[in-house]
């Protein structure tokens, strides 16, 4: 039987352990809760809440603690794995919901995971974009990422961690910064094989020095769309948004008892084969037989980059809407 067509998105600020997360929602139906990534907001989703609404699902897209209008606390360490996890299931039973399919993409794919493993009494599904789940292990995050550059460059996670440092960089001129770092991820923006790496810095320099030329913009992305991110952290700043990197030693020592888990419910996953999230985290992929034993289907898509449901939405979409229809 057709749906009849989906109310607007609605705005809503509900308690969450952060103090106040705001989401938008449209349709109704089972929940599906969509986490974004940094630097984005729910505003990613605007692609995906009309799809899902349409087809007979509560889509519900929310700002991530420290982002857009939902609460910052100015401490670093509020914004720990374990918070988030906390903060998604407050939404789904603050919306008046026993539980949730949660989708997530780049570091909410992440929250997505730890989510899902850590609440699976709220979330009964699991959608990944771009970010591969691989769980808990290994040495401490910092050290990890400390050996993954030269002497003549340092990893951008490593960047990202140093209190004050990014936020010098970008928030003299927000609008600039996020082009440039979208266009850097891109599919048809993302420098060419042999050109300098933007996931590095150089020793005294700025990541902005490895982005495209100013000017060249993703064809996803258009200049109303830019002014909507944009505003939203000239208004925040992006503080709130670099702690969740600041928190990768935290989460790993909080998360010990996961060392190695699996996550067992029905789960997705959907990455760009031009994403170094993809192509670097290759091994986790393969591991999902073990990592992830109720994957129902995992896609690579050819020619897509990083901000997949922006670039490629009409086939996430449909990718998403087909692993929803399966769901017991």
């Amino acid at each position: 039987m057709t749906q009849p067509p989906a109310a607007a998105p609605a705005h809503r600020l509900v308690p969450t352990p952060a103090g106040r997360t705001h989401l938008v929602e449209q349709g109704t139906g089972p929940l599906v809760l969509l986490v974004h990534g940094f630097p984005e907001s729910w505003y990613s989703w605007r692609r995906q809440l009309p799809a899902l609404a349409a087809a007979g699902y509560r889509a519900v897209a929310v700002d991530v603690r420290g982002y857009g209008r939902s609460s910052r606390p100015a401490q670093a360490e509020a914004y720990r794995m374990t918070e988030l996890v906390e903060d998604n299931a407050a939404v789904v039973h603050a919306l008046g919901e026993e539980s949730a399919v949660v989708v997530g993409h780049d570091w909410g794919a992440n929250i997505a995971a730890n989510s899902a493993l850590l609440r699976p009494d709220v979330f009964r599904a699991v959608g990944l974009l771009s970010v591969p789940y691989a769980p808990r292990g290994g040495p401490r995050p910092s050290e990890v990422f400390a050996g993954m550059a030269g002497g003549a460059e340092e990893f951008y996670v490593s960047y990202f961690q140093e209190p004050g440092r990014a936020e010098a960089e970008i928030e003299p001129d927000v609008r600039g910064w996020l082009a440039g770092f979208y266009a850097a991820f891109s599919a048809d923006t993302m420098p060419a094989p042999g050109e300098p790496d933007p996931h590095f810095v150089a020793r005294g320099g700025r990541l902005r020095d490895r982005f495209p030329a100013p000017g060249q913009r993703p064809g996803w992305l258009g200049e109303d769309e830019l002014d909507v991110y944009a505003a939203e952290f000239e208004r925040t700043g992006l503080s709130g948004a670099l702690a969740r990197y600041r928190n990768m030693d935290r989460d790993w020592a909080d998360l010990e008892p996961y060392d190695g888990a699996p996550i067992p419910q029905p789960s997705l996953f959907v990455g760009g084969a031009l994403d170094a999230s993809t192509t670097w985290l290759a091994d986790a992929i393969e591991a999902y037989p073990k990592t992830l034993p109720g994957l129902v289907a995992s896609h690579v898509l050819d020619g897509a980059g990083h901000w997949i449901q922006q670039e490629r939405s009409d086939e996430v979409n449909r990718l998403l809407l087909d692993w929803l229809a399966a769901l017991p």
